[in-house]
């Protein structure tokens, strides 16, 4: 879901620290274009705020009771016309990140996050743009635990052989961490039409962003291919 950029961003926050919440609506609540809708104290509690409230993002705290941030991430994301979910970690579990970036999580931020860049990322991911850095998409998936993973690469590899050989080049490319312009300079494209690919690798996998097209690209060992061929 995004938002018009004449209307407030509608934000729910997730944590069950009433303190975390507090000093989080706070903080947003210093943003004129930003309004917290809604506070809940775990993922059930946020699933039936958000048929109430409606909000444009979620602000979710993984460690939680009744139900927790990843079971509630995947949940909402699974709804049409979900919020955004940004999660909350302290960056010591990559193996939570990524299962919430593989649901459809929009990023994540760090709780000792500075005041303004976590006002930043809530505007950015209501206009649809993830919130992580294609450095730290390549740290995260680096530590992934592998657990799973030729189980993940064989069904990773049938995914991706719904895309063209082009959309494939480009996939490959957003795994490397490449902007659009960076992959329309090495593919010999224009910008727009490194765009069109990307809307349709999006379109085709039934993906939300790019970080997730980095990963189903980690997952089916393309990006040990290409560091093989170099």
């Amino acid at each position: 879901m995004t938002t018009s950029d004449s209307l407030p961003v509608g934000v729910l926050i997730v944590d069950d620290d009433p303190l975390v919440r507090a000093g989080l609506t706070m903080m947003l609540g210093g943003a004129p274009d930003v309004r917290v809708v809604a506070e809940a104290g775990d993922g059930a509690e946020a699933l039936s705020l958000i048929d109430l409230h409606d909000p444009d993002v979620v602000l979710m705290d993984i460690r939680m009771p009744a139900m927790d941030g990843l079971s509630a991430t995947e949940a909402l994301r699974a709804r049409p016309r979900a919020p955004e979910v940004i999660v909350l970690t302290t960056f010591d579990a990559d193996e939570h990140v990524l299962r919430a970036l593989r649901a459809g999580a929009a990023g994540f931020l760090l709780k000792d996050t500075p005041p303004d860049e976590i006002v930043a990322a809530v505007r950015q991911v209501a206009k649809g743009h993830p919130v992580l850095s294609p450095a730290v998409t390549r740290r995260l998936i680096a530590r992934v635990a592998h657990s799973g993973q030729d189980r993940r690469r064989a069904d990773a590899g049938r995914r991706l052989a719904l895309l063209n050989d082009r959309e494939r080049e480009v996939a490959v490319a957003v795994g490397e961490g490449r902007s659009n312009a960076q992959i329309a300079a090495v593919l010999y494209l224009g910008v727009p039409t490194v765009k069109t690919h990307v809307s349709s690798i999006l379109t085709k996998l039934g993906l939300n962003n790019r970080v997730q097209i980095a990963l189903l690209v980690h997952d089916a060992g393309l990006l040990d291919e290409q560091d093989a061929a170099g």
